[in-house]
This record gives C-alpha cells, structure tokens and sequence, in this order.
C-alpha cells in the first residue's frame, strides 16, 4: 500500500507490503510521486522484487512443513502417503533451520545424506527417483506458501540437481508365483487380500482405483464399472469380465449399502499387507504395480487394440500405456516357431547350395 504526504516543498512516498522491506522516494510532483508507487506495487506484485528476509527469522521449515500438512494434504488426493512422508522429513535436522537460514546448500546437504540411506527393510540405498517422488510435496509446499500465504520465499528447490535415471519396470509375474501368492494369502487374516489381487489382474486398475469402488459405481447387468476420478484426474467406464463381476459378488455382503467400499481397506494397509505376503511367498522383486504390468500385457496378448487398451487402463497417450506392456518371451517365442514353417523351409531351399 503506498502513503503520499508533502514535506519541505516535495512529495514523499512509501510503498509498504507484508513480508518486503518499505519503499521510500521523493519527487518533486505528486504526479511522479504516484506513477513510481504504482511501478513498484506492480513489481511486487509480478514478485520482482527480493523479499524481506528478516521476516523470515521467526519461522523454522518444520512449522512451514507442519501448516502444509495439516491444511493443504487433507485435501490432495494421496494425502495419507504424503503425511507419511512429510512426517518422516520433519525427523531431519533440516526442519530446525530458519527459513531466513534456508538454502539450496541444505537440500544438497540433505539429498546426499538421504541417497545414501537404505531404505526400510532393504540394504538398497533410496534411488533419485525414489528421492525426487519425496521432495515433489516439499516444492509444492514453496510454491504454496509464496502465493497463498504471501509468505516471502523462494523456492530452495528450483537449483537442486537430483540426476533421474528412467528405470522403467519390466516385471510381470512369473510361472507358479500368482498360485503362490493365493497360497500365502490363506495364511493372513485378511481375507479381501486375495480378491483384491485378483480383481486388480482382471481391470488392469491402480490400487488406489480398486480401493476406492463403491457398490453404487458396478453395473452388474452390463458388467460395467464406472471410475469417477483416476490419478490422471479423469473419469472412464470400463468392462468387467464376468470373473470380475464373480469377484464383486462374492466379497459383497446381502445388506450393503450402494455406497459401501467393495473392498474396504486402506492403502497403507494393504501396502503392509502386500510386503508380508510377498515374503510370506518367498518372492522378491513384485510390487502390487506390477499386477497392473501384467494386466495390460495380457490385454494386449488377448489381440485388443490400443485404443481399445487404453480405454480400459486409463491411459491418455500410446507412449505412456507402451510403458506398462511387456510381452511374455513364451509368447512371443511360440509365435514364432509356429509362423509358416514350411514356407520358411522352402525359402531356405531356394538358396541353400546342393
């Protein structure tokens, strides 16, 4: 806000805004007094100018982190993984920094550190991947705070050099393990584990998908399911084979409600659920992401199109649906010793001296 007042014969203006250091010039007309007040608010408002970081001395990055989590996540679709992880970075020493003292430096500080930590469970260091996915909450949190909260600061994460490797998964299941998993599943207490795991073979559908259908959302007529919102933020309808249905059918109970949970289990419960079972069956390497590679594999082996494929999975471009379809070696070996032998032999005839 600019204030104008006249003093000793010339015009004195101040241009004051929360979070910035006060403006202050003289001129001669009160014309020019208030065409400079107005280039500067405009500069503040385009954020041009550098903020006042001494209003930043009273606030550590762990309560920024704090107000983020308990006002912004709720409303996010993944919040409950997201709370996960801010909570686990405010346990680092970063957090008691000041957002005064807060630079690139300490992210760089914090990103060696936490490459080379193992991660949970494993003697496997985190990947940049893994890293980048976790600091993703924390630039938005910036963005966030300078927008929203008018508070003055730059994003400490705009320098921060994290190399990301594109280490695509190829993983589908191999012979006898999908037997073992149901196996391992009998052994747990929850009995939705292995209709969940089945199911989710049967759509091709994300874990947070499967997790999320109603009863009200299942065409049992038209063996249609209706996904209201996906991770990409769009809706679609796909059809459901009649050993989808027969799941669905089966875990529902004769008094639910249209708007019961097919499958009412949290996602971290189930990621829990689905790390014991995998060592309950002995099997390394398979993520519940993995059931959604072999999926749409397997759509893809049944002879549907692309299009008719990504109408199913969800997905918006061929390059991001060719990501998740990986043909089986057996197949494709098969097909090949079976293409037109004969044809073959007399090709080979044609030129083979005698």
């Amino acid at each position: 806000m600019a204030t104008l007042r006249k003093r000793n014969g010339k015009w004195q203006v101040q241009v004051r805004r929360q979070g910035f250091p006060v403006q202050s010039r003289s001129f001669l007309s009160k014309a020019d007094a208030n065409e400079w007040a107005r280039t500067i608010e405009r500069q503040h408002d385009r954020h041009e100018l550098g903020p006042d970081r001494k209003a930043l001395k009273s606030m550590t990055l762990a309560a920024l982190v704090a107000r983020y989590r308990d006002e912004v996540v709720p409303k996010k679709k993944g919040s409950a993984v997201e709370t996960i992880l801010l909570n686990r970075f405010l346990r680092y020493p970063i957090c008691q920094r000041t957002l005064y003292e807060l630079s690139t430096a300490d992210f760089a500080a914090y990103r060696d550190q936490r490459l080379s930590e193992p991660k949970h469970r494993s003697d496997k260091p985190v990947t940049p991947k893994s890293l980048k996915r976790e600091l993703s909450p924390l630039s938005h949190m910036f963005r966030h705070a300078l927008v929203e909260w008018e508070i003055p600061l730059r994003n400490p994460l705009e320098g921060l050099k994290l190399k990301v490797t594109d280490n695509k998964r190829e993983r589908r299941l191999h012979a006898g393990e999908l037997e073992r998993l149901l196996e391992a599943t009998k052994k747990g207490r929850n009995k939705l584990v292995a209709p969940i795991i089945l199911f989710a073979l049967e759509t091709a559908m994300r874990r947070g998908e499967v997790l999320s259908i109603q009863f009200r959302h299942v065409d049992f007529e038209r063996l249609s399911l209706e996904i209201p919102e996906s991770k990409s933020g769009y809706s679609r309808s796909i059809p459901l084979t009649r050993r989808a249905v027969t799941i669905l059918k089966t875990v529902r109970c004769e008094d639910a409600k249209p708007t019961d949970l097919a499958f009412p289990v949290t996602p971290i419960a189930m990621r829990l659920q689905w790390d014991r079972l995998t060592t309950r069956a002995g099997i390394d390497g398979l993520n519940f992401h993995d059931l959604r590679h072999e999926a749409i594999s397997r759509l893809f082996e049944l002879g549907l199109t692309v299009p008719e494929v990504a109408s199913i999975s969800g997905h918006r471009t061929v390059a991001q649906l060719m990501r998740y379809s990986h043909a089986s070696q057996e197949s494709v070996r098969a097909k090949l010793i079976g293409y037109d032998g004969q044809s073959s032999r007399r090709e080979i005839a044609s030129w083979k001296p005698a």
